[in-house]
């Protein structure tokens, strides 16, 4: 069967038109000419019924696109569709070679169809490409994860405020900013990439400055050693704008990790604790020994013996009375941080420890005198026994609880009857 070839000398307006359309748009051109070929067979359907016997031809370099129909000649009496048909009187006309069963191909003129079609492929074209683009934003952002972006404050409401960070607008929730975070339009402002999410068809690119994450990107950027693998992170827990713990370990016993990240005089963590509104950052040496690493995820407390419950993930620590404080830090924070840090429920005793064994009541045994509720708020600051709680005056309760006054001194009066003689 002969196939030939009927080639229109053409130069399309309505592919230069929607070349044009596209060439502000961050597209490579492989992708581009694939949508236009879907755009054009688009408006082929709709004008042929059917783009099943079209070709498409598509020079990436060039920027061309020609469409091809191809039909099958038949007798004139035998023509069914002229869609996929020609007939053969017609197929002479432009070549007297033509024979029943040969398959003719035709070059489209696209400069035949109309100015309606022309307004609706641009549309399609447009609708195509804005989804081009959220993939391709999409797809950036969710390889961008866990890492540091840098941006301009273009709005700040009162929920969250929009970043720019390459012409794509970033959103930083007031969840995810420092407290002390106060950002105005035409800002720089740095974070974290937390997530990246799809609503209604459009990426929402969601970024962090409360994340751990954000204080580890910062170490690498401060810290060569950390960057090159010389000293890992193993762990970080923050309370945003108030403290940090941070947990390092280096593979060369020739590098102090917590020396390398703090420099000499505090160089290297100076930048990052401005970045993050004076965050207190202790840094420690991390230990696979659970007893040394609680010692020193309490710091800057120092402890004078500590016993590990490993069923429960519990540990008591003993600290001389001038260093509960330190422990607990303001409003518990030390001590949480330190929990948090080591994976273990930390709790803080003032006494001798086999004075506390010996004489101590456990809270949970005065149920019937307190309610449960109080006695939650009383072990959510560490204290799990009448003595601990006993060590601590009114005053410290109260800041350290959500309990009254009046209630903190009833129940002191419980407890301090159950070692009266």
């Amino acid at each position: 069967m002969a196939k030939k070839n009927v080639v229109v000398d053409q130069k399309s307006d309505l592919v230069e038109n929607l070349l044009e359309f596209t060439r502000l748009r961050n597209i490579d051109r492989g992708t581009l000419m694939g949508v236009l070929e879907d755009v054009f067979r688009a408006m082929i359907r709709k004008r042929y019924v059917t783009d099943e016997n079209f070709r498409f031809v598509v020079n990436v370099e060039k920027g061309d696109l020609q469409v091809f129909r191809e039909r099958v000649v038949v007798d004139d009496i035998d023509l069914e569709d002229e869609n996929l048909q020609i007939t053969l009187s017609e197929a002479l006309r432009h070549d007297p070679d033509y024979e029943v069963g040969d398959e003719f191909a035709e070059v489209i003129d696209l400069r035949n169809f109309g100015l309606r079609q022309v307004l609706a492929a641009k549309q399609l074209l447009a609708q195509k490409i804005k989804e081009l683009e959220k993939t391709a934003i999409y797809n950036q952002y969710k390889e961008l994860i866990g890492e540091i972006v840098v941006g301009e404050v273009y709005q700040v409401w009162r929920n969250e405020i929009l970043v720019l960070h390459d012409e794509t607008e970033l959103v930083l929730p007031r969840s995810e900013q420092i407290p002390k975070d106060r950002f105005k339009k035409g800002d720089t402002i740095r974070a974290v990439v937390l997530d990246v999410q799809q609503r209604n068809g459009s990426p929402r690119v969601i970024i962090s400055r409360t994340a751990p994450q954000f204080l580890e990107r910062l170490f690498e950027r401060e810290v060569p050693e950390i960057y090159e693998g010389i000293i890992t992170i193993k762990n970080i827990v923050r309370e945003p704008g108030e403290r940090a713990k941070v947990a390092v370990e280096s593979y060369d016993e020739r590098v102090d990790p917590v020396g390398a990240c703090v420099g000499m005089r505090g160089a290297r963590i100076h930048g990052i604790v401005r970045e993050l509104r004076n965050e207190n950052i202790d840094v420690i040496n991390y230990s696979a020994n659970p007893q040394v690493y609680i010692l020193r995820a309490l710091t800057p407390a120092k402890a004078l013996r500590i016993e590990l419950d490993e069923a429960q993930r519990k540990a008591s620590v003993w600290l001389a009375p001038d260093q509960v404080s330190l422990a607990i830090g303001k409003g518990g924070q030390n001590v949480n941080l330190a929990s948090r840090l080591t994976g273990y429920r930390l709790d803080i005793f003032r006494e001798d420890p086999e004075d506390q064994i010996e004489e101590d009541v456990d809270l949970d045994e005065f149920a019937d005198e307190i309610e449960d509720w109080v006695l939650d708020e009383l072990k959510a600051i560490g204290c799990d026994t009448a003595k601990s709680v006993i060590a601590l005056s009114v005053d410290e309760i109260e800041r350290r609880t959500e309990l009254e006054r009046e209630t903190i001194q009833h129940v002191l009066q419980i407890l301090r009857s159950e070692f009266e003689d």
